[in-house]
């Protein structure tokens, strides 16, 4: 359903109308050389660029992570066999406390002071580790693992309150906007992966690889910063953002609102009352409940598998002392392979969105994805404890069951993300994005923790 009167077609038309701004009277300005998408797509890739390169660097955690001088004593295996796991919960539990906050916050810190602060805490972090790389740690490993472990947690938060945040704000722009952003977020991990093989194959030492990995995430944060400050800077951006760029409670009066021609005695526009109160959550949850399972199931059984079973898979020529089997398999079958399947997924739903928000096809095929758990388990998975059989013993499986992992995930995450703020009322959708991001992280929360169990009991 588009307003009334409205001449813009249905991928133009944006979630939330900017009260303060008589559209009437305005033409329309064009998104000049696609600036506003290729900004969204960036920061997309930036907003997931912290957990990609935390996962990726695979080989970087296990060389750390052991006995890297002979005079060091080893580091517990636990650490080592279930690094990704360990990861995996510290990056996503404090995410649903950060996600809650950033929710009460949505109308009380302008969108610009949530997404440039939690870029820079990102940065200030990312330099931190880059630094840590080129440290001889073998002498305090259990306490590197655990500042590690901090870093992922201070990183995470303010990773979710970036995505949260932008998110939110793209839901006020054309919905190409949202899915370049969708978009750009699988991106990164293709983009993490790429780097991780580029430096495992150019750099015949682990910390070089690893130095030039993590200036690499270095580099491209600073470019976020760049492109978002940017932004406002554009006419279309600030066609459809307006005054909200100061006045982040805007996104909750309505757009009928008679305070939209008041003027101040002088003849100068009347600066609209900031409402700070808390966006209306019983009506969000009630409205977008089925579409925040599904996208909390998606994310659920993707984070079980992804990275914690699937980049243990071992090739089953793992003997045979080829590169491709001891170097390559896992970067390449596991990280570039689901990410860039994500990314496939996710462009798709430019073209296909079906099935559609109310359909019960949807959380069919979203069920349907818990088969995946017991594919990759019975694949090469290292080390084995209880669970001996392997099934799938050749090379191919893993990479099959991936690509669809990755496809699915891409798909039916990104179309129940959209969903969300769509069917609820336009005053609603910035706070119903951040309701959305909510379910997703919630899903890699409880994902992460079940990921722990599951790699014990195989």
């Amino acid at each position: 359903m588009h307003p009334a009167g409205s001449s813009f077609p249905p991928d133009e038309e944006p979630l939330i109308e900017e009260p303060s701004v008589n559209r009437a009277s305005q033409p329309k300005p064009s998104d000049h050389l696609y600036g506003a998408y290729v900004i969204f797509f960036l920061l997309g890739v930036g907003s997931l660029l912290p957990w990609n390169f935390f996962i990726t660097a695979k080989h970087y955690w296990a060389y750390k992570l052991q006995n890297c001088s002979e005079q060091a004593e080893p580091a517990p295996s636990d650490l080592r066999d279930y690094f990704e796991s360990y990861i995996s919960i510290a990056s996503t539990v404090p995410s649903v406390l950060c996600l809650l906050g950033n929710f009460l916050l949505v109308n009380r810190v302008p969108a610009s002071v949530r997404i440039l602060s939690s870029l820079f805490i990102m940065l200030s972090i990312f330099l931190v580790i880059t630094v840590l790389v080129k440290v001889d740690t073998s002498s305090w490993t259990t306490c590197f693992f655990a500042l590690t472990i901090g870093c992922v947690v201070v990183v995470s938060g303010a990773s979710t309150i970036f995505t949260s945040s932008i998110l939110g704000l793209s839901s006020r722009f054309p919905m190409r906007n949202s899915q370049a952003l969708l978009a750009g977020q699988a991106m990164g991990g293709t983009v993490s992966a790429i780097a991780s093989i580029i430096d495992l194959a150019a750099a015949a030492d682990v910390t070089d690889s690893a130095l030039a990995y993590f200036l690499t995430a270095d580099i491209f944060l600073v470019v976020c910063i760049m492109v978002y400050l940017l932004l406002p800077r554009l006419e279309y951006s600030r066609y459809y953002m307006g005054s909200h760029w100061e006045h982040p409670s805007l996104a909750t009066t309505s757009p009928s609102s008679p305070l939209e021609d008041q003027t101040e005695p002088g003849g100068s526009a009347h600066s609209l009352p900031q409402s700070t109160a808390v966006p209306p959550l019983r009506p969000i949850l009630r409205k977008t409940a089925a579409l925040g399972f599904c996208l909390f199931y998606v994310f659920f059984v993707s984070i079980i598998i992804f990275p914690s079973l699937s980049s243990s898979i071992q090739s089953v020529h793992q003997n045979s002392g080829s590169l491709w089997a001891t170097k390559y398999f896992v970067p390449l079958t596991s990280f570039l392979l689901y990410n860039f399947a994500d990314w496939c997924g996710r462009q798709i739903t430019a073209w296909i969105q079906a099935p559609g928000p109310n359909s019960r096809l949807l959380p069919v095929l979203v069920l349907l994805r818990t088969i995946f758990l017991p594919l990759f388990i019975l694949c090469n998975y290292q080390p084995r404890a209880h669970i001996r059989t392997v099934l799938f013993d050749h090379d191919i499986y893993p990479v099959a069951f991936t690509t669809l992992l990755g496809l699915s995930n891409g798909y039916l995450g990104t179309l129940t993300l959209v969903y969300g703020p769509k069917i609820m009322p336009k005053e609603l959708a910035e706070a119903a994005g951040v309701v959305m991001s909510f379910y997703l992280v919630l899903g890699l929360a409880l994902g992460s923790a079940c990921s722990v169990l599951v790699v014990h009991l195989i």
